[in-house]
């Protein structure tokens, strides 16, 4: 019994490490399967998110211009908008000023050669038409009195010239009747010297009076000289003022029709002031604007042709101005035969301008992306037609139409025509349809 009572109660002994250990398997296989399948989840959503995020810049496509590229013959030709202007003008400036006094012709109206247009008034141009005259007036009126001093010292010279030439011959007779006198005795070998003493003077007085006779005449004939040259100019300097005034009263210079002409009475005008122009009114050219890509195409002489009514008019390229404007520049065409029988100064005309021979290639439609990246490159649509991969190409001649594709493209494949400004460098587009 003692033993018994002296014996340990039984007791509940705590689990131990070893009953653990078998518990936290089956816990942390669980976490892991959970885990992985959460990741399974993520995994699955972000493809699923990537998969619906668009590939490139998103665009809509609906309004979008498609073209495809195919093998064809490429027309090297271009057509450009060109305006009528007459062939030949004349402007009219202003060569006085001065006020309007009289205005004798309409803006629009056909004029003659020398119809009177206006009419000026400038009175300091007539007071300069009066000194003038009166300057004119007084040099004829000296050339005529040296001409008559000149005319009255020649009647004297000649006159005394005379005289010395009487003189001269009376001596010579003396003296030869002297020479015959003296060979037979009758006289002296005294009154022999004397008579040809007497002659030798008479001989030197005649050349003495030649020789001033001759210088006189030389100089009055040189101050004759200088003062009909002071004349001459005075009659340019005349006939100058006097077109001065005549131009106050200004004339058509030539027939045609009035263009630009706004004159009013009371009116004043400067000199070289641009008072209109006179048009010719049956004969016109084509001012032509041209895209700067085939200003180094362009050259006299090169074929065009304007279509009016059904029927072409041929014209060729005569003038060039290379000057850039807005990235254009402007041709005149001249017509080589006939013009189309309606024409108006500024009326619009599409001229077609051939640059080369047609040809067989491959060609693109034209269109606005040439201008966003200038033939370098375009995006080009896949397949299904959902997006389109920027891809570089090479491009030649070009016309309004179509485009020769000289490589990064072939056959059948489609491009997108329209504008490239909005999508920057993007390399690839998804289309919204």
């Amino acid at each position: 019994m003692h033993s018994k009572k002296n014996s340990p109660a039984p007791t509940t002994l705590p689990a131990s490490g070893a009953a653990m250990d078998t518990i936290v398997p089956r816990r942390r296989g669980r976490r892991i399967a959970l885990g992985i399948a959460l990741a399974l989840t993520m995994l699955m959503a972000a493809y699923a998110l990537w998969s619906m995020l668009p590939r490139g810049l998103r665009v809509d496509g609906t309004d979008l211009r498609i073209g495809q590229v195919t093998r064809g013959v490429f027309i090297d030709d271009i057509v450009v908008r060109a305006s009528a202007e007459p062939l030949h003008s004349v402007i009219l400036d202003a060569v006085e000023s001065g006020r309007v006094e009289e205005v004798l012709a309409v803006d629009g109206a056909l004029v003659k050669q020398g119809e009177l247009l206006f009419r000026i008034s400038n009175p300091q141009r007539h007071l300069e038409l009066l000194a003038r005259q009166s300057e004119h007036a007084v040099s004829i009126f000296n050339l005529s009195n040296l001409r008559v001093a000149q005319e009255a010292s020649a009647s004297d010279h000649r006159r005394r010239l005379d005289d010395l030439r009487f003189n001269l011959e009376q001596a010579q007779k003396r003296h030869d009747r002297n020479v015959r006198l003296a060979a037979q005795g009758f006289i002296s070998n005294v009154a022999l010297e004397e008579s040809h003493d007497a002659l030798r003077q008479q001989q030197h007085l005649l050349a003495q009076q030649e020789r001033a006779t001759a210088t006189e005449a030389q100089v009055r004939n040189a101050a004759a000289q200088q003062l009909e040259s002071a004349i001459g100019g005075l009659d340019s300097g005349l006939k100058l003022v006097a077109g001065t005034v005549d131009a106050l009263a200004v004339r058509a210079p030539v027939a045609g029709r009035l263009t630009n002409f706004r004159l009013q009475v009371g009116e004043s005008v400067a000199t070289g002031k641009n008072i209109g122009r006179i048009d010719d009114p049956a004969r016109f050219k084509l001012a032509a604007s041209v895209d700067e890509y085939y200003l180094n195409r362009m050259a006299v002489g090169r074929h065009g042709a304007v279509t009016q009514d059904g029927r072409d008019y041929p014209a060729d390229i005569r003038a060039i101005y290379p000057q850039i404007k807005d990235g254009r520049f402007i041709v005149d065409l001249v017509f080589t035969r006939e013009q189309p029988p309606v024409l108006n100064p500024g009326q619009s005309l599409d001229a077609r301008i051939t640059l080369g021979e047609p040809a067989p290639a491959l060609l693109l439609p034209n269109g606005a992306f040439i201008n966003d990246s200038g033939g370098a490159w375009v995006y080009v649509l896949d397949a299904a037609g959902g997006g389109a991969e920027r891809r570089a190409v090479r491009v030649g001649r070009r016309n309004n139409a179509q485009l020769e594709v000289l490589a990064g493209l072939q056959a059948g494949d489609r491009v997108i025509l329209s504008s490239y400004a909005a999508y920057g460098n993007s390399p690839r587009l998804q289309l919204a349809r």
